[in-house]
């Protein structure tokens, strides 16, 4: 059983993932895409936007994949190269992001109306890797309807992908519930590389029941993971012993405090001061569904924009800036 941390657009930044790291459960991360549109990023753009490439590609002992979001295999192969000299734990291809932004240019789930471009896309990128390095992909059932998922998935993996992550809806429903899990499986059932399952995993039961129907045994989790920082953990002991129990919640909360001030800290150290409040908002805004205690936070601080009110709020919750370790 492997647990994965999925990449999540303007979510899941290096902030995010140091503090959902340093909590634990996971086997590894992917990144934020890094667009690949018009030319051959230099190396400090990757760093930039994944600056684990610079402690071994690793945070809290998680490993991150660094994943690439384009549809010109030329092109994606040149910066694949350059990402590779940075020693990634993978190389991962989007093919899963429905934003309208990214499909309008070609990016993303609308490559799953052209199995043919897939093909070519994982063979220039998987040519260009020294061939120790992995070669990922993640992609949706299709774009409007799944008639072409199998046929997606067979030209990655004949394409040199090694592992493949499934969101198990179509571009056009989403984030709209259900996922169809046993998509999963018709998939692993025609390629002969490792398939994740991916999408509506909220909890245990939800993990149980995904790995049951789609029948795989590794999971990647997202917004679940955001709202629940503890999900990976529970579902690592095989179950949520008084999940809902408000004494779990509350010491849940007590560990997480350091961790929430750890991600203030580290925000603080990445974006201009202006940002860092909505950012800090943007998590506690998640977190409130599952912590009361996030609840009362969130709004006292709602309507704040200076960090050193927003700080005082901490301070009074447990939330003391500067006490979080940070990467």
């Amino acid at each position: 059983m492997r647990l994965m941390l999925a990449p999540m657009e303007g979510l899941v930044d290096d902030a995010l993932r140091a503090a959902l790291a340093r909590i634990g459960g996971y086997d590894c991360a992917v990144s934020e895409f890094v667009r690949v549109s018009a030319s051959c990023l230099p190396a400090h753009v990757f760093r930039r936007m994944v600056p684990e490439l610079d402690h071994g590609s690793c945070i809290h002992g998680m490993p991150v994949r660094v994943q690439l979001l384009g549809a010109d295999p030329g092109l994606l192969a040149d910066n694949a190269a350059v990402l590779a000299s940075l020693k990634p734990a993978a190389v991962d291809l989007n093919f899963g992001c429905p934003a309208p932004t990214v499909n309008r240019h070609g990016g993303g789930a609308v490559l799953l109306d052209e199995p043919e471009r897939l093909y070519a896309i994982a063979c220039a990128v998987r040519a260009v890797l020294p061939a120790a390095l992995m070669l990922t992909a993640k992609m949706r059932l299709g774009v409007a309807d799944t008639a072409r998922a199998l046929d997606c998935a067979q030209a990655l993996v004949e394409g040199g992908v090694a592992e493949l992550v499934v969101h198990a809806r179509t571009r056009d429903e989403a984030y709209r519930p259900p996922a169809h899990w046993e998509w999963v499986g018709r998939i692993g059932e025609v390629v002969r590389v490792p398939v994740v399952a991916n999408g509506e995993v909220w909890t245990v039961a939800d993990w149980a029941r995904c790995c049951g129907v789609a029948g795989v045994s590794d999971v990647m989790l997202a917004r679940g993971a955001v709202v629940d920082p503890f999900l990976a953990r529970r579902i690592r002991a095989r179950g949520e012993p008084h999940a809902d129990d408000e004494a779990l919640r509350a010491a849940e909360w007590r560990e997480l405090c350091p961790v929430l001030a750890g991600f203030r800290d580290q925000v603080m150290r990445k974006v201009k001061p202006g940002h860092a409040a909505g950012r800090i908002k943007q998590w506690l805004n998640l977190l409130r569904r599952r912590y009361a205690q996030a609840e009362l936070v969130y709004q006292r601080i709602r309507p704040l924009t200076a960090m050193a009110a927003i700080d005082e709020v901490f301070a009074a919750a447990g939330v003391v800036a500067g006490t979080g370790r940070v990467m």
